[in-house]
């Protein structure tokens, strides 16, 4: 039931996406001894588990999750009599995953060994590795650690992880954050224009001046309201950030048809609502007993009067929320939180100073025939940015339908119609009379219109860096003058290539490069070249990978590197196709099958790497060490151009 609500909450807030910095650890272990005769010792695994997790027995059916293993190093001074005994609560249950009934501890366990010492009674040390694996909910991980304890010693020796850690990705996530909160900061300051929010802005203000009993009492309320929008949209936030349901889980939402149909879907029907075609009302009923209780006046009736402002603004302000909720998924964690925390301020600002300085009124425009302007004009945005959803359809099952210029030509007519709208040569059916076009309104006309100049040159191949997040792949484009301009020089280069790259005629690589995408082929090359692999962990859905594609590796410097220092690998981490038979699996980090391309990469990069956001860049020499720190997104070409230098030099340091 906790599994579909969190599925469910996930749809209404359209929203996807999970990244795991490091690698988690839910159980800690103490290990000890005790004599129970003359050369007989107990070695005993004290296990604590996490809440909400669980920890599997040493004994389960063969096809089923894997069991807890404790794995002692040869010695000739002792060896192990019986089996390991478990002490604690096991519960049994049917695992629907694989049909078999599994057993396993929750909160605390124990597992004792017993051995027999050779000569030596005291000081005997005994070590080796405890192999095991932990799951949440539909979330599971797969540790090794190390052990050792010296027999006919009172200490208590805990048990270190040492699983190995990968160095830490550079990251600009810090200033990434930061962006994406005045990105919401701004949306939400374009909430405020809308028809559904902007004539409450004086009708709340006089429930704060006529509800009162004092001028104080009134600014404290207004605070309250405020602090209440900023609390409610945030809670939408933090759900989203804790309905997160396994390490690949946002990969499949954000890629998979289903979900983003529902979403080009609900975009449409807001764009149509919003050109006046029908109204999205929520039942009156919600608004209604919300209203009511906000009559009652004091701090409970600020929360009240702001959570019926939230309810009533949805219907137009919806597509803003659910448009900084999906882009959010690009990296979940806190960024849902922070997206949520800049829309609702600036939400909640105004109303709040309104409140507190009610003489401002006096300046704030008239609502009006304007205001249906507003919304037709977000409903053009609406509809352009619905097709950002039927795109990642496209380009994750290879249809080549919704190609990158097909899309181009999409967003100029939208954008030229949105200018003409402006300027009041098209009209709609709830919009006032004509009257003479404003200075304002000239501008954001012809800000639309030379947008729309800017996208031609998309249609023969400019980069357009600047949407490489929502645009096709450029691989996408039909027609690409500067692949016909060097076609001729690009014919005259020798391949790099080993052999012909496996799924070639479904994945390609941007800017012209060559390379593989399979990891073992990929390798073979490497070593048979001489040359470092460079791993491009990477989504079709992933708009992080695109703008990397377009701003860093379309630099000249870059793109020399790429082609003459390293053997390319792209892993797609949401690529459908299935595997072959012989190559399906069943993952030793969470239990579960593997059964395509995608899903193999995705457990590669979190079992070797402890990753799991893309884009995601990794440097191998010819026996896999990793040369140097990974890089994830970081669009500052020059520190992507000191990791692959760092990589070259430790490549050749190697050798």
């Amino acid at each position: 039931m906790r599994k579909t609500f969190a599925l469910i909450s996930f749809y209404m807030l359209m929203v996807s996406g999970v990244s795991f910095a490091q690698i988690e650890d839910p159980v800690s272990w103490q290990v000890t001894s005790k004599q129970v005769s003359d050369k007989q010792y107990e070695i005993t695994f004290n296990a604590t588990i996490e809440k909400d997790w669980h920890l599997y027995s040493t004994v389960l059916p063969v096809g089923g999750p894997l069991p807890t293993v404790f794995i002692f190093n040869e010695s000739t001074d002792f060896t192990k009599t019986k089996e390991v005994q478990e002490i604690g609560k096991l519960k049994k249950v049917m695992d629907d995953v694989f049909n078999i009934e599994v057993s396993y501890y929750a909160n605390n366990v124990k597992f004792v060994q017993l051995v027999n010492l050779g000569t030596n009674v005291t000081g005997t040390n005994i070590s080796g590795k405890i192999e095991y694996q932990a799951c949440y909910e539909d979330k599971c991980i797969f540790l090794e650690k190390d052990f050792a304890v010296t027999v006919g010693e009172t200490t208590i020796a805990e048990i270190k992880v040492e699983a190995q850690q990968q160095p830490a990705a550079k990251s600009s996530d810090g200033s990434s954050l930061l962006g994406f909160f005045f990105i919401a900061f701004i949306a939400g300051l374009a909430g405020l224009l809308t028809p559904c929010v902007f004539p409450m802005i004086p009708m709340t203000v006089s429930f704060f001046l006529n509800k009162q009993k004092n001028r104080f009492n009134a600014i404290v309320n207004a605070f309250v309201f405020g602090i209440s929008i900023v609390a409610i949209y945030t809670s939408i936030g933090l759900l989203v950030s804790l309905t997160s349901l396994g390490a690949d889980f946002a990969n499949n939402i954000v890629s998979h048809w289903l979900t983003n149909l529902i979403f080009f879907s609900l975009f449409l029907a807001f764009a149509a609502s919003f050109f006046g075609l029908f109204e999205i009302m929520l039942p009156s009923s919600i608004s209604t007993k919300t209203d009511s209780k906000a009559e009652k006046g004091g701090f409970i009736g600020s929360f009240f009067m702001a959570l019926t402002l939230v309810i009533v603004s949805l219907s137009c302000v919806g597509p803003i929320v659910g448009a900084i909720l999906v882009e959010a998924a690009a990296g979940l964690g806190t960024k849902p939180i922070i997206g949520m925390l800049g829309f609702s301020l600036a939400f909640a600002i105004p109303f709040t100073i309104f409140a507190i300085f009610p003489s401002l009124l006096k300046n704030l425009p008239k609502s009006g025939g304007w205001l249906n302007s507003v919304k037709v004009v977000l409903g053009f945005v609406v509809l352009a940015f619905s097709l950002k959803f039927l795109s990642a359809v496209d380009s994750a099952y290879h249809l080549n339908i919704l190609t990158r210029d097909v899309f181009l030509s999409i967003w100029i007519a939208i954008f030229v119609l949105m200018g003409m709208y402006l300027l009041g040569k098209i009209r709609f059916k709830h919009d006032s009379d004509p009257k003479p076009v404003g200075f304002f309104r000239m501008m954001l006309a012809l800000a639309s219109i030379t947008f729309a100049i800017y996208l031609v040159p998309g249609l023969f191949g400019a980069q357009l860096q600047g949407l490489a997040g929502i645009l096709p792949s450029k691989t996408t484009q039909q027609f690409d003058l500067e692949k016909v301009n060097h076609a001729a020089p690009a014919a005259s280069i020798p391949s790099t290539l080993c052999e012909a790259p496996k799924y070639a005629d479904i994945l390609h690589l941007p800017h012209g490069l060559e390379g593989y995408f399979e990891y073992n082929q990929a390798l073979t090359c490497a070593k048979k070249q001489n040359k470092p692999l460079f791993i491009d962990f990477v989504g079709h859905a992933c708009a992080n990978c695109k703008v990397m594609e377009q701003k860093v590796w379309s630099d000249p410097r870059v793109l020399e590197k790429l082609r003459n220092e390293f053997v390319i690998v792209a892993l797609y981490v949401d690529e459908r196709t299935e595997l072959p038979e012989s190559e399906q699996y069943v993952s030793a980090v969470d239990g579960k099958k593997k059964t395509t391309i995608g899903k193999r990469n995705s457990d590669f990069q979190i079992s070797r790497f402890k990753m799991n956001g893309q884009p995601y860049y990794v440097l191998l020499g010819n026996n896999e060490e990793v040369l140097t720190e990974p890089f994830n997104f970081n669009t500052n070409v020059d520190e992507f151009l000191a990791f692959l230098d760092k990589g070259i030099e430790a490549f050749k340091n190697m050798k």
